[in-house]
């Protein structure tokens, strides 16, 4: 650290032990005397955690009210600027926000390494998020930390081991099959026959929906078939935009008790909470009346089945009935929100690009039979190219924020120059302390894919495209992508989420080709709301994506 920043730390402390201590001299009581003893070993202990910490570049705050507060919500921006100020700044940085607060920004390898292996123990969600989580999705396995954390995954991890989603693979081609039927019938009824506009993030809403329903819960929420349920009124509705909630936002990461307020995600989420509440307990209802009538309980064949299992073994991986239950909105909200949005972006990319979109169709033709899941693990190549193109891409979660609970020492790959202008291996970072890495920015970092990081180019998966350079080696997780996460909190439905998702891509290509509805080159644009969606750039309704859609002919 520099001499300039120490100094400026002691004369903090020295006027504030001054100003207590005139504070005490004016009325010499015994109470004002702890107050002095207690807030100067506080501000002693302050002292000493900044003098430690690193002190790390980054960019001027355009605007002490906001900061960068507005910008990092765009997450087109962001992954331009991210990378701009790592190669400005260094490989870890600080960007101010709203109100005088900050985040570090990590994009050294290895440091993403240290934090993410620390995840949950040493690290856990920051304050807004952990008020979020807690009212979107209760206190179950995104809301926990430490060993409460690892109980509840042990407990989750038998649901979605590669046996438990080969069984469900069909549940997902069964919901592909649903909608090819409506979409034939749709463009049969239209004048002509040929085509129709059909609002692809709609439906692929219902095959998540549907999907997930009957996975996690041996319920059928029947979205593909027309049915309207609370459930899928309160997630639609929490997935819609307003600049209001832009702004709100922002605030509430300074103020997370706004959370609390009777706001209109709140009232949807307590909803949900209800009408999940409410499903559940059929659900045990009818497992349980089955296993009294000599069955073996329908439930047990969903998540919720294998949840209600870990609850009564009594071992020390169970999970009470609240617990259960906020494992089942989690993974709700989590199957729904996460895939569809996939899914949608795959599809607008392969109306995009129609070069790519038949030659992904000629693979799906080619193969002939309904695949397994083993099929769609290993035999479809360019199908796998593509779906993971689209996730590099078009990740649905931009970036993971945790908050420091300790301090910590993040080692670096190689020397950064600090503020003080000398060079260090390694960060320390104060309790407390804002960690973000930008997933979205990484996964299009030129550093990390070269060149044509930016393009969407589904043949740098295979092994016949070499020009992609090393970088991406040095960062872990699922094929070196940042989609999915690392380390303890690594999303525990990716292949769930992967399976769905060629399952539906697999149907999809077979039966019918993708145009943009509007012109080839319009632009899309990601609204704000639970999770980042596409939409038709001035397009009223953030919540929904037309596409051209016409049969397959040979």
């Amino acid at each position: 650290m520099g001499v300039s920043q120490s100094t400026h730390y002691g004369r903090d402390i020295w006027h504030a032990l001054k100003d207590l201590c005139l504070s005490v001299s004016l009325t010499s009581s015994t109470t004002h005397v702890s107050a002095l003893i207690l807030m100067s070993l506080y501000l002693l202990q302050v002292y000493r955690r900044n003098r430690r910490a690193t002190r790390i570049r980054g960019p001027q705050s355009p605007s002490w009210v906001f900061g960068w507060s507005k910008t990092v919500l765009d997450s087109t921006a962001t992954t331009e600027l991210y990378e701009r100020w790592a190669t400005e700044y260094g490989p870890v940085y600080r960007v101010p926000l709203a109100l005088g607060e900050s985040r570090v920004i990590l994009w050294d390898p290895k440091a993403i390494s240290h934090f993410v292996a620390r995840d949950t123990l040493l690290y856990d969600q920051t304050p807004f998020n952990k008020l979020a989580i807690s009212i979107t999705a209760g206190r179950g396995i995104l809301w926990s930390n430490g060993e409460s954390h690892k109980r509840q995954r042990k407990a989750l991890n038998p649901a979605f081991s590669a046996a438990a989603i080969r069984s469900l693979t069909y549940v997902f081609q069964d919901a592909a099959h649903k909608a090819a039927i409506a979409w034939d019938a749709e463009i049969g009824s239209n004048q002509g026959g040929h085509c129709a506009v059909i609002d692809v993030q709609q439906w692929m809403n219902h095959i998540t929906l549907d999907s997930v329903g009957i996975a996690v819960l041996s319920h059928d929420f029947r979205a593909l078939d027309g049915n309207e349920s609370d459930v899928q009124y309160v997630l639609n509705a929490a997935s819609s935009a307003t600049n209001a909630s832009q702004d709100l936002a922002i605030l509430a990461q300074n103020f997370p008790s706004i959370l609390k307020l009777p706001l209109p995600h709140t009232r949807f989420f307590k909803k949900l909470t209800l009408s999940l509440g409410k499903i559940c307990n059929e659900t045990i209802s009818r497992s349980r009346k089955e296993k009294e009538a000599g069955g073996t309980g329908q439930g047990d064949k969903s998540c919720l089945g294998l949840l209600l299992k870990a609850e009564d073994s009594g071992e020390s991986a169970g999970l009470t009935y609240e617990e259960v239950l906020a494992q089942v909105r989690a993974l709700l909200l989590g199957g729904f929100e996460t895939t569809s949005v996939s899914m949608t972006w795959a599809l607008i990319e392969l109306a995009r690009n129609p070069d790519i979109q038949t030659k992904l169709r000629d693979e799906c033709l080619d193969f002939g039979s309904t695949p397994s899941y083993d099929d769609l693990t290993n035999k479809l190549p360019y199908l796998d190219a593509v779906v993971s193109e689209v996730l590099r891409l078009h990740p649905s979660i931009k970036e993971l924020a945790r908050s420091a609970l300790e301090e910590d020492v993040i080692p670096l790959s190689e020397p950064m120059r600090t503020a003080a202008g000398d060079f260090t291996d390694s960060v320390c970072i104060p309790k407390g302390t804002e960690i973000v890495i930008p997933l979205a920015a990484l996964n299009c970092s030129v550093s990390m894919w070269g060149p044509g990081a930016k393009v969407f180019k589904p043949s740098r998966w295979l092994n016949e495209d070499k020009d992609t350079p090393g970088g991406r080696e040095a960062l872990h997780g699922y094929r070196h992508l940042m989609t999915f996460g690392d380390g303890p909190r690594m999303c525990l439905g990716r292949v769930f989420a992967l399976t769905e998702f060629k399952s539906v891509m697999f149907v999809l290509m077979r039966n019918f080709v993708f145009e943009m509805a509007d012109s080839p080159g319009v632009e899309i644009v990601e609204s704000f709301g639970l999770l980042p969606r596409p939409s038709v750039v001035g397009n009223a309704d953030a919540g929904s994506m037309p596409l051209r859609v016409r049969r397959y002919e040979v």
